[in-house]
């Protein structure tokens, strides 16, 4: 009976070693799993704020573009305005220029 007892308690034993060793190999694997799960979050959350800040640029600078070509088209149009006036004689062209020296 003495031996049979020995026997189950180092088998026990044994068993325990073997599943403590099990469970600190899932552990340290659950350790390194969290830390490239927290890794990667915290690039994640980088690359999203990145994202968020070239669309907020871009938009401004779309709203810049669209207010040049707007005023570009206005200033197009009133010389267009203005050379027809000219050219169909309902405004003057004034030219204030000064000749230098004598022309032959």
């Amino acid at each position: 009976m003495n031996r049979v007892l020995c026997v189950v308690i180092i088998v026990l034993l044994v068993a325990c070693g073997a599943l403590s060793l099990g469970l600190n190999h899932y552990r340290d694997h659950a350790i390194i799993y969290k830390e490239q799960r927290d890794k990667k979050a915290s690039e994640l959350e980088l690359a999203n704020a990145t994202i968020t800040d070239m669309q907020i640029r871009q938009r401004d600078v779309a709203a810049l573009d669209a207010r040049y070509s707007r005023e570009l088209a206005d200033a197009r149009a009133e010389n267009e305005t203005l050379r027809a006036d000219v050219a169909a004689g309902r405004k003057r062209l004034r030219i204030n220029a000064t000749c230098s020296g004598t022309v032959r």
